[in-house]
């Protein structure tokens, strides 16, 4: 559209107009630059350019694999043209290519749903790269169970379906994958790189349960620092913290008396929680080339069933086995604070803050009263959900509103009029765009 249209949006609900129809034109625009690329791709593979004798230099022009197994080849030079016309280098345009390639020979569902403007291009090119090396029958577990939801779930939560359709048609690569993660592992103390003023860099890639511990260890002595009167900003506090717990690791007196690691006397560290959730099959497990994963509610991320049984068999780790909680029910109480059983049904239920697009775990998140408290909102299942402190305060300070349909649904009102879904599946725009005129 033109600049001066934008000048017409003299009030907020023209100009969010004004920008959702933008939106849809860029998403159109981004739709149909994948469809050249497919359009380009199938001039120039191959097996069209032997059916044309033409263009085709054997021996010159290579053939060029793209995309993953079963895509077709495409000539080597047809990249640098389209490149070129992308305004792209040729291996960024390269790249490009693949991910269309990708979509619509490997993806077909997901690219469906880019071409109806129901899945944002930048996020299918996102997919495409992921499956690439998948093995077929991996590139369509992918592409049946997230093209109805693609558009609404995390990144993610996109890249565990592929890590999920790895481990089922490709074990070997998914356990060649997990094992080298374990060589990449570091902690690196750059000493010989000192700055002038004094200071070093320090980098590493720990096991998630060794780094937990360290955060939350480096976390409290930067609290008792901040206590004791340390007034600098909590990162210098949390550097000092570092130094203050290697020099007391080095201060340990090693025949102070201690019991032994084996006593039952002996002080635990303090706990870090971990709340992992497998299934009775991956408990089972006793071996053999099986993978299975435990999703815990800490990280976005998956592990699998035999990394919980590593840090189970540690002698320091307490584990805690609860019962499955029936999510059916209702909890009703007659109080404000909401009760720790109420709180834990939540967290089960929804995962993350239910405010439009926020991944918060619900675990670190505020009980909210839809409706108030204060106007008689009750303290139950059917009025509680799980907000970030951020959008607990949108929805008390602003006019941000929404009202809970079931268990897992909530509808989002923004100030100036416009819808949302909530559900178990991610997020929803119920407000359709509104149509513009054509100049």
């Amino acid at each position: 559209m033109a600049n001066g249209e934008l000048h017409d949006c003299d009030d907020a609900s023209a100009l969010l107009a004004f920008v959702r129809a933008e939106r849809q034109a860029e998403a159109r625009a981004a739709a149909n630059l994948l469809a050249s690329a497919v359009a380009w791709a199938a001039m120039h593979s191959t097996e069209a350019l032997h059916e044309a004798a033409a263009n085709w230099m054997p021996g010159h022009d290579e053939e060029m694999a793209i995309a993953g197994p079963g895509a077709p080849l495409v000539s080597e030079f047809s990249v640098l043209e389209f490149a070129a016309a992308l305004g792209l280098s040729t291996d960024a345009g390269r790249i490009y290519l693949g991910d269309a390639v990708e979509l619509a020979h490997r993806l077909p569902k997901l690219y469906g749903r880019v071409q109806a403007l129901d899945l944002p291009a930048w996020k299918a090119r996102r997919i495409a790269k992921a499956t690439s090396d998948l093995p077929i029958e991996g590139a369509a577990y992918v592409d049946a169970h997230l093209h109805t939801v693609a558009h609404k779930v995390s990144i993610a939560q996109l890249d565990r379906t592929v890590e999920e359709a790895r481990v089922t048609y490709d074990p070997a690569e998914a356990r060649a994958r997990r094992e080298a993660s374990f060589e990449k592992r570091h902690f690196d103390i750059e000493s010989q790189q000192v700055s002038f003023d004094g200071t070093v860099d320090v980098h590493g890639t720990l096991d998630l349960a060794d780094a937990l511990d360290l955060e939350d260890a480096v976390a409290r002595r930067a609290r008792e620092l901040g206590q004791l009167g340390l007034d600098v900003p909590v990162d210098i506090r949390r550097s000092i913290a570092v130094g203050d717990l290697a020099r007391r690791q080095l201060s340990l007196e090693l025949n102070n008396g201690e019991p032994a690691a084996d006593d039952p006397r002996r002080k635990r560290p303090r706990q870090v929680v971990l709340h992992v959730h497998v299934s009775e099959a991956a408990l089972g497990t006793t071996g053999g080339d099986d993978l299975h994963l435990a999703r815990i509610e800490e990280t976005r991320s998956f592990v699998t069933a035999e990394q919980v049984k590593t840090w189970c068999a540690n002698g320091d780790t307490q584990v805690v086995v609860k019962p499955v909680i029936d999510l059916d029910g209702h909890v009703h109480v007659d109080a404000y604070e909401t009760p720790d059983r109420l709180r834990e049904r939540q967290v089960l239920l929804q995962h993350a803050c239910v405010f439009p697009w926020c991944r918060k775990p619900a675990r670190r998140c505020d009980c909210d009263h839809i409706d108030p408290a204060a106007l008689g909102g009750p303290t139950c299942d059917c009025n509680i959900g799980p907000l970030c402190r951020r959008h607990h305060r949108a929805k008390t300070h602003t006019r941000w509103r929404y009202d809970k349909l079931d268990d897992t649904t909530f509808v989002w009102q923004t100030p100036n009029g416009l819808l949302f879904k909530r559900d178990h599946t991610g997020t929803t725009e119920l407000t359709r765009p509104t149509p513009q005129p054509q100049p």
